[in-house]
């Protein structure tokens, strides 16, 4: 007899399980690293992304499955009671960001080896998949060799729909504008009806910028994709392209724009549609269509464009 097929809703059975155990063990780990008023926010954070992104999959789970020990659950929940009253908020970032920001609180900042060595440590015990970021990207100003490393996961979501959210949230909040900006560039593009006036915001880095992707789990270095070529400018050879905005360069270059007004400031926008009013008028119109789109998600929520706060 041929064998079967899975089913599209079996092969989602066998993601939500995945991400289940991969959540507990993140959720276990991190816990014991909770000891300080920072750390614990960050839990709280971690947590509400976990249970958000759980409810909003293709088949979408609740917290119960994955703790299922009800004491433990309930202990945890009396301790971090937010996450689960706030569901209707959208994180501000996927878990593993979370605990990228665990780990630099753990670790140097400064010692890129030992960050990126405790990210593999977690990524290594934990299945390859959902809510795990396969990618970290450094970015810095080397005009001074002893300057703050600026760090970013690629988007530890699995399948259009939370990933498509997500990177639509971001560019409505959490990112830097001009990062936004050039991400909205090739959302917008995609639509078949614009209802916003030609925009590009597509940037380019100044050459002092060092912007340097890793393979969390092998530690080798990761050429830029096509995207973050058209998006930031940064030299490439490769073809393929990853959902824009999907890379870890794009958390990592936000997070340095945030920080260095003076990168910022020698960022070149080569479009004359790339002005901030345009960028405005875009942000808008993607928050408008975000808005629609999760009132047909399983979790079916009026998002007001509110983001979850610790």
């Amino acid at each position: 007899m041929a064998e079967r097929n899975p089913t599209r809703e079996e092969e989602f059975l066998v993601q939500q399980h995945a991400y289940r155990v991969n959540a507990f063990q993140f959720i276990h780990k991190m816990l014991t690293w909770c000891q300080t008023n920072e750390t614990k926010l960050l839990m709280d954070e971690m947590l509400h992304s976990i249970f958000f992104l759980a409810k909003i999959c293709s088949v979408p789970f609740a917290p119960e499955e994955i703790i299922p020990d009800n004491s433990m659950l309930q202990a945890l929940l009396e301790k971090y009671p937010k996450p689960v009253r706030h569901l209707s908020q959208f994180p501000k970032r996927t878990p593993f960001s979370s605990v990228l920001d665990m780990v630099l609180l753990k670790e140097e900042p400064e010692n890129e080896a030992r960050v990126r060595r405790s990210l593999q440590d977690i990524v290594t015990s934990l299945e390859a998949t959902f809510p795990v970021s396969s990618t970290v990207c450094i970015s810095q100003n080397t005009r001074d060799p002893s300057s703050r490393r600026h760090y970013g996961v690629s988007m530890s979501t699995t399948g259009c729909n939370p990933r498509g959210l997500m990177i639509a949230a971001s560019c409505c909040g959490p990112w830097d504008d001009y990062v936004a900006g050039a991400v909205m560039t090739f959302l917008s593009n995609k639509r078949k009806k614009r209802t916003t006036p030609e925009f590009d915001g597509a940037f380019k880095l100044p050459e002092y910028v060092r912007c340097e992707a890793f393979d969390i789990s092998t530690g080798e270095r990761k050429a830029p994709c096509r995207s973050c070529g058209n998006m930031f400018g940064l030299p490439t050879e490769e073809i393929k392209e990853w959902p824009y905005g999907n890379c870890a360069e794009a958390e990592s270059v936000s997070n340095l724009l945030k920080h260095e007004s003076e990168v910022k400031t020698d960022v070149i926008i080569p479009s004359p549609t790339g002005t901030d009013e345009r960028r405005k008028r875009v942000q808008h119109d993607v928050c408008d269509k975000l808005k629609d789109v999760v009132r047909n998600v399983p979790l079916q929520f009026n998002w007001r464009g509110d983001f979850y706060t610790a």
